[in-house]
């Protein structure tokens, strides 16, 4: 049995990131060989000498939506805060409400001068809530007001730019969480690994808080992973199985970007444009089909995530990269350090 327990570490509170740096591509990066595990110590910017021309970066374009609504309850007057997860039609909206006790079904929240009501309309089967909206206008105006950026639990700091939790490059609204391992990019050091000839290519999936979410079970493949949206387009699949026949390697960003790319990747590792939802869960003994090598943070103990890299790289590796992040005072999670695994 693969344990979560395995996959514990000691981590000391203060190198838990509260703040982003004030430049993007100043933060350090560990280079992780998955074949040796010999470790590298440099700095983000540094990216440039470990890709070649002929690879491809694949990002995650996913924009992070203002989800954190604080508002009253119509009756009591109490504070209810609305997370938004995912839109399942027009106005409404799978959430977590907290406190949740407190709303049932039919209990209604208004935020702002009430420009913007909410009544609770189901409670599902883990405890979301089904949330449908009444407003006047554009709906993704009104959240841009009144909404807050859903920073991860471990945050307690303040987010002084909003902007600071988006990528670069991001386009398309949908995500309750960034993709953090894509916030060190500048859209400078992007046209210098453009100009080396290293190709792009953009696919999408909405991060959902689900990410955060401790692993409860004791046996690994117990765990159900959330579902998220994502889309693969036609140019992107192109590029990269272009980038695959001519030999160069596929070079993820981001877990978001490796569990997208496994989703739609055939046996062969030819990737098909495609859209739905994937709970694609990855931990040792998965078979990479599409992706060489992957950027990403440093994870939280037990997390799902942390399973995903140690199944890139070795689960004695990574411990043992761990270890030695901890012991060098690298930064974690969404506003810490980077490791490239390659």
């Amino acid at each position: 049995m693969m344990k979560t327990s395995d996959f514990n570490f000691d981590l000391p509170e203060e190198l838990i990131a509260q703040d982003p740096l004030e430049d993007r591509s100043s933060s350090r990066l560990m280079v992780l060989d998955k074949e040796t595990g010999e470790i590298t110590h440099r700095i983000f910017h540094d990216i440039t000498d470990y890709l070649h021309p002929g690879d491809c970066l694949v990002i995650n374009d996913t924009k992070v939506i203002p989800a954190r609504l604080i508002g009253l309850k119509e009756e009591t007057g109490a504070q209810i805060e609305i997370l938004l997860l995912k839109r399942k039609e027009n106005d409404i909206w799978e959430t977590l409400v907290k406190p949740g006790k407190k709303c049932r079904p039919g209990t209604r929240v208004v935020f702002g001068d009430g420009e913007l009501k909410a009544e609770i309309i189901d409670v599902l089967e883990d405890g979301n809530r089904l949330v449908k909206f009444e407003y006047e206008g554009i709906f993704e105006e009104v959240l841009d007001r009144l909404g807050q950026m859903p920073l991860p639990p471990y945050i307690t700091h303040k987010l002084k730019d909003k902007n600071r939790y988006q990528t670069v490059y991001a386009k398309y609204e949908g995500s309750a969480a960034a993709p953090t391992a894509g916030l060190h990019f500048t859209e400078e050091l992007l046209g210098q690994i453009e100009d080396m000839g290293v190709k792009i290519a953009r696919v999408t999936l909405h991060v959902g808080l689900g990410t955060f979410r401790p692993v409860k079970v004791e046996n690994v493949l117990e765990h159900h992973m959330h579902s998220e949206y994502y889309n693969v387009s036609e140019e992107a699949a192109e590029i990269i199985n272009e980038t695959r026949k001519n030999g160069g390697r596929i070079i993820a960003v981001g877990t978001t970007s490796t569990r997208t790319l496994e989703s739609v990747a055939d046996e062969k590792g030819i990737i098909h444009a495609d859209c739905g939802n994937t709970d694609i869960f990855i931990y040792p003994g998965y078979k990479f089909k599409a992706i060489d090598c992957l950027i990403t943070n440093f994870h939280l103990p037990e997390s799902t995530l942390l399973m995903l890299v140690s199944a890139l790289a070795g689960k004695d590796h990574i411990m043992a990269a761990y270890e030695e992040a901890v012991k060098q005072r690298y930064r974690f999670f969404s506003f810490g350090d980077a490791m490239l695994i390659q």
